[in-house]
């Protein structure tokens, strides 16, 4: 069949992303208003609000793309070979000189560009 059958029989995606958008916004904006409250409850209340939302913007397809992307990453990102610190610290080491070498060479460059259209414009006397 050619036709994609929600697993959810619950709220279409659009309404869940507003749904979420909207108690997101709605948690900042208590956040704000209960500012003579503790800070310290208002920051718990604004992080079991962000759970919330995040929880229902998970459900839905798009959130589920994005959850699989990050697990995929997580995985990739072990499979890496770092550097050792030796290895690093002569990288970086290269990296300077050749950044010095390129520095003087270009100073050395606009040094004679600059000579010589003092000299055309005859300002060198």
């Amino acid at each position: 069949m050619g036709t994609k059958v929600e697993a959810e029989g619950g709220l279409p995606d659009a309404v869940k992303w507003a749904l979420a958008i909207v108690l997101l916004a709605g948690g900042v904006a208590a956040f704000y208003l209960f500012a003579d409250q503790s800070q310290l409850y208002r920051i718990i209340g604004m992080l079991v609000v962000a759970g919330i939302a995040l929880a229902i913007a998970s459900s839905t397809a798009k959130g589920r793309e994005t959850i699989g992307f990050i697990r995929e990453s997580r995985n990739e990102v072990r499979k890496v070979v770092w550097p050792t610190r030796k290895e690093t610290l002569q990288t970086t080491a290269m990296v300077f000189v050749v950044v010095v070498i390129v520095a003087i060479m270009l100073w050395m460059l606009d040094t004679l560009l600059g000579w010589t259209v003092s000299k055309l414009l005859g300002w060198g006397s």
